[in-house]
């Protein structure tokens, strides 16, 4: 009679190895669905269709000749209507972060004197941005990628995606 299976060290090898598994693939389960992805679309379908009316936005704008010029000094956000000859009384400007929803804001500005638009921004606003751009009534939509800081303004114009 050999010695008990507890006191042999291949045993511990043999069973050790599938519980491991066992763990690592439970401990990945849940860490995976510990908080879901925010960037993944539930009805894919109906954002789909969206996007045809969201690109008739974009072109509605390029059709108008919108153009903006951007400019962020101080924590003050300027933007100054270029091209245009419409003025409008209310400007809608989204910021997306591309990875951290947290730090999405939105702003409502109303033009100054000059007709430029104002807003100080508490926040720090460094590195990549997805910036929109629309009107109180929603019939134009600009949307363009940024970098802040920059030392001098950024245009803003539609482009629409090529499909």
């Amino acid at each position: 009679m050999g010695t008990s299976w507890y006191k042999e060290p291949w045993a511990y090898l043999v069973f050790g190895l599938p519980f491991t598994a066992v763990v690592a693939g439970i401990s990945t389960y849940f860490i995976a669905n510990h908080e879901p992805d925010p960037l993944v679309v539930g009805n894919y379908y109906k954002k789909g269709k969206a996007i045809n009316f969201e690109l008739d936005k974009i072109k509605q704008a390029q059709k108008l000749g919108m153009k903006f010029s951007l400019t962020l000094k101080d924590h003050e956000l300027v933007i100054v209507p270029t091209g245009i000859e419409k003025e409008f009384s209310l400007l809608h400007v989204n910021f997306y972060h591309p990875t951290q929803e947290f730090k999405d804001f939105a702003l409502t500005l109303t033009p100054d004197g000059d007709g430029n638009f104002r807003q100080d921004i508490p926040q720090d606003v460094e590195g990549k941005w997805q910036v929109t751009l629309s009107t109180f009534d929603n019939k134009w939509k600009i949307q363009n990628t940024i970098y802040l800081p920059q030392s001098s303004a950024i245009t803003i114009k539609p482009m629409p995606k090529e499909s």
